[in-house]
């Protein structure tokens, strides 16, 4: 958006150089609702990232880090979400869409977080998507119980995307300090739940990695775990950074990765592993002739 000039004039916040010298990073806000489905269908992809030390557009939008690659960055197809449903469904695969939170006050338009949430599962029901090839996900918590309650054939694979650790105090290791419990969210008819891979972990006393209490309940509650997301911190010799912050004592090399893949996998007990790069848990898969979940 930012590459289109009378686009980047639509965008919520407008581009901002940094002023290092005041300590300001770069800054710009373009959202979708920004601009139109047919301005949005002119656009190319790229690879997620910014530059915040950036003082030129260009600059700015030259963000992607170095262990990852713009090789698909130039021409990258856009896609509205029933396209995308369409391709799925000729490649044959399931598919796990997430409802992102919306960055503009709802009801947005006339649309309500509820019809917001709704609507992306009608289109699946329109396409003839079988409800067991989808697993929506949410951050919203709200957004995962009403799709239990009002599409009970999406329920078994509704997952919740647990993002407490931003909460104040929180601790995988002390059940006390995330609300609701493990119990409550079973209870409640959530049967998928889905955390960043540090919280599924610890160290114990041998400087083994091990299964944190937040697993462990979630296990014993009955709740289903997918982890997110492998092969998104770039290269692991100083700990990992935030995906295996509560293991960084014990992360030093890129191969402690598959360590960490193999105690989610056996220890944890997890169903699925989202990543970045698919070839690494596929090897892992292969070569534990264990069955792809998803």
């Amino acid at each position: 958006i930012l590459a289109i000039p009378e686009l980047a004039a639509k965008c919520s916040v407008p581009f901002t150089p940094a002023d290092p010298a005041n300590g300001i990073a770069a800054s710009a806000k373009c959202c979708t609702s920004d601009i139109s489905l047919a301005e949005f269908l002119t656009l190319k992809g790229k690879m997620d990232g910014a530059n915040t030390s950036a003082t030129t557009v260009a600059d700015y939008m030259d963000g992607t880090p170095s262990w990852r690659t713009d090789l698909y960055a130039t021409s990258g197809t856009l896609l509205t979400h029933k396209q995308s449903i369409t391709l799925f469904k000729e490649l044959g695969v399931k598919m796990t869409p997430e409802l992102k939170s919306p960055q503009v006050s709802m009801p947005f338009d006339g649309m309500t977080q509820t019809q917001y949430a709704q609507k992306m599962i009608d289109e699946y029901t329109q396409m003839d998507v079988p409800a067991n090839r989808v697993y929506p996900q949410s951050f919203n918590l709200a957004d995962v119980k009403y799709w239990i309650n009002s599409n009970p054939e999406f329920a078994a694979q509704s997952v919740y995307l647990d993002g407490r650790d931003s909460d104040a105090g929180f601790d995988p290791n002390n059940a006390d300090t995330w609300q609701p419990s493990m119990e409550q969210l079973f209870a409640d008819g959530v049967k998928i739940i889905a955390p960043p891979m540090w919280m599924l972990l610890t160290i114990d006393n041998d400087n083994n990695i091990t299964p944190s209490q937040y697993a462990i309940d979630a296990k014993a509650a009955g709740l289903n775990i997918i982890a997110w997301s492998l092969e998104r911190s770039g290269p692991l010799n100083e700990g990992g950074g935030y995906y295996y912050q509560s293991i960084a004592d014990v992360i030093n090399n890129d191969g402690d990765m598959m360590t960490v893949v193999d105690v989610l996998a056996q220890d944890v007990g997890v169903m699925g592993i989202f990543s970045d790069w698919p070839a690494t848990v596929s090897y892992y898969a292969s070569c534990t002739k264990m069955p792809v979940s998803i």
